[in-house]
């Protein structure tokens, strides 16, 4: 017989997601020692200058600025539609793919180049023990 695993609280969707106790959340990235470059999760490489195994673990920014977004109007079952799919340039570096909230998805209501900011909130989603998850959104900033 299986027992329920206690957590201590919501876990992170994604690896790249930090929830430190008694602090807020944030992205993690890894920056190139050589080059600078800076990327979300784990690398072996670096896109940039090809450099291998050489990235530190870096806080990135919680402000932005939206690149690209796509209005998604059919997606996988007990998905609600349509949403709003963005590509963010984070302040210091590094480049977030993830959904915008708080606009209206329709053309008019999203502007390229607007600010935004990353904010964590429950996914939706449990684990089969009964947690949940924490994700990463972005919203237009205030």
């Amino acid at each position: 017989m299986s027992e329920k695993v206690e957590s201590s609280g919501p876990l992170p969707a994604v690896p790249y997601i930090k929830l430190p106790e008694g602090a807020d959340p944030y992205l993690e990235g890894q920056k190139c020692s050589s080059c600078g470059a800076m990327y979300l999760g784990q690398r072996m490489a670096c896109g940039k200058c090809f450099s291998r195994d050489k990235f530190e673990a870096v806080k990135l920014s919680d402000h932005g600025t939206l690149h690209v977004f796509s209005i998604v109007h059919r997606s996988f079952p007990g998905v609600e539609v349509p949403f709003v799919s963005a590509i963010v340039d984070l302040e210091g570096g590094g480049t977030v793919k993830g959904n915008l909230v708080g606009v209206d998805p329709t053309p008019d209501s999203v502007e390229l180049g607007m600010p935004v900011e990353v904010f964590f909130d429950d996914a939706g989603r449990k684990d089969s023990d009964g947690n949940s998850y924490v994700s990463y959104f972005f919203r237009p900033a205030a």
